[in-house]
């Protein structure tokens, strides 16, 4: 895929969002646009739009600059409510990442929204269907709609897949795992 052909955001897993943190040793913290948008998010807290950069313009307010400790905080709000690492990239350098977007499908419009554009990340999941009983717990984490109960039966449309690593995260028998995507 070309830089041009870059969405503004791409989808990660949270080690990926990690390891993209771990490189930086200043960050910025801004309420999210979609979750004020609405009033509120049932999911989750307001202030998750991580920023790499001091002069990226905010999508919502409350922008001030924050600790390592706090954003582990929000690594660990992502992880105990599900939400999806968004990184978004550098407008002039498609290459550069500026910094990541915790969301939802409660209130963050790329769920709300499917037109909106979002790249698919490095990886996909690899379902083990020997082990897996069809409990369906994956299916309620699955923003992107890639796995749907039919009948007693899980599906899976890995075409819909973009990677995120949270059907990996709920499996009870973890017979999913995340890999590279060929």
């Amino acid at each position: 895929m070309t830089e041009q052909n870059f969405a503004m955001h791409y989808v990660c897993t949270r080690e990926e969002a990690k390891s993209l943190v771990s490189k930086f040793r200043r960050f910025w913290v801004s309420n999210c646009g979609c979750r004020e948008g609405r009033g509120k998010c049932n999911r989750s807290r307001m202030d998750v739009c991580l920023m790499f950069r001091s002069d990226f313009p905010p999508t919502g307010s409350g922008f001030r600059e924050i600790t390592r400790k706090e954003v582990d905080e929000i690594l660990q709000e992502e992880e105990d409510k599900h939400l999806v690492t968004r990184p978004f990239r550098n407008e002039k350098n498609m290459a550069e990442t500026d910094g990541i977007c915790f969301c939802c499908d409660d209130c963050c419009g790329y769920f709300l929204n499917p037109q909106e554009k979002c790249d698919k990340g490095k990886l996909i999941e690899k379902t083990d269907r020997e082990i897996c009983n069809n409990c369906g717990e994956c299916v309620e984490v699955c923003y992107f709609k890639a796995r749907k109960m039919n009948s007693e039966e899980l599906f899976i449309d890995q075409d819909k897949c973009y990677g995120c690593g949270l059907c990996q995260d709920v499996c009870p028998l973890e017979c999913i795992e995340i890999v590279q995507r060929i």
